[in-house]
């Protein structure tokens, strides 16, 4: 009995000598594909890099998209803009849910927080600036809890880029005494809004104007530039926004001189 025993451990002892074996191979196979990847980062490096700049392009059409396509259909149309809110929303979680394409579905998801906002504001609240910053935070508390979670760290970043960019703007319509313009050009009828645009930019073009913008766009550059050396996606999704509230602003300059 006591060699039987002995023979039938003999007998198994190979077998898991060959497991070990297949262990150890495994794992060192596993060490030697990590070393190679380290010193051999040219493709994944290259693939990561297309996809943050693709990221940051992204996040500028998405900051530009409101003005000129969430406008036109607020204005006429709030509570249809306001129910593609839940559109947005859904088609972002459906991009999340796959793994090729769930950095645009956590963009998507940013993004729709600063639709819902510009549905609330431009289409009820419009008249009155002092609401603007108050309700374009209004996904403020739930981006920061996200963020303490670690999850969506790109669509969040972008809102609160895009939020940070509305806040110096606004900043700079206090500061400039812009605000009574704003009432009136939200009030009177389309053939007015260009002379009022007219003495807005006058406001603008005086030495107190022209230096608090010239302050508040380097502050902009600054803050949206410097993220982009980090070379992660939620970054260049934070600059993004950032840096297109310069164009978006320069936009609305040229409109004012045009009028």
């Amino acid at each position: 009995m006591i060699n039987n025993t002995l023979f039938s451990y003999t007998a198994s002892t190979p077998s898991i000598d060959t497991e070990l074996d297949l262990t150890v191979t495994g794992q060192k196979g596993i060490r030697e594909l990590e070393s190679t990847l380290s010193f051999s980062p040219s493709l994944p490096l290259y693939i990561s890099a297309r996809q943050t700049w693709l990221v940051f392009g992204a996040a500028v059409f998405l900051v530009t998209v409101p003005v000129f396509v969430e406008a036109p259909i607020v204005r006429s149309l709030p509570s249809l803009s306001l129910a593609l809110t839940a559109f947005w929303v859904w088609l972002s979680f459906t991009l999340m849910s796959r793994a090729g394409t769930y950095v645009w579905g956590d963009l998507l998801f940013g993004f729709s927080w600063s639709w819902l906002a510009g549905a609330i504001y431009w289409g009820w609240l419009r008249w009155e600036p002092a609401w603007h910053l108050p309700v374009e935070s209004i996904g403020l508390p739930f981006a920061c809890w996200c963020l303490a979670k670690n999850w969506g760290k790109v669509g969040n970043w972008f809102y609160l880029g895009s939020l940070l960019g509305t806040v110096l703007t606004d900043v700079y319509f206090y500061i400039a005494d812009l605000m009574p313009y704003w009432r009136q050009i939200m009030r009177v009828d389309a053939d007015l809004a260009p002379q009022i645009l007219q003495n807005a930019l006058m406001q603008v073009q005086t030495p107190w104007g022209q230096s608090w913008a010239i302050f508040l766009a380097l502050v902009l550059l600054t803050v949206g530039i410097l993220p982009l050396v980090r070379k992660q996606r939620h970054w260049y999704a934070f600059s993004g926004a950032v840096l297109s509230t310069i164009l978006v602003d320069s936009l609305f300059l040229l409109a004012a001189i045009a009028a």
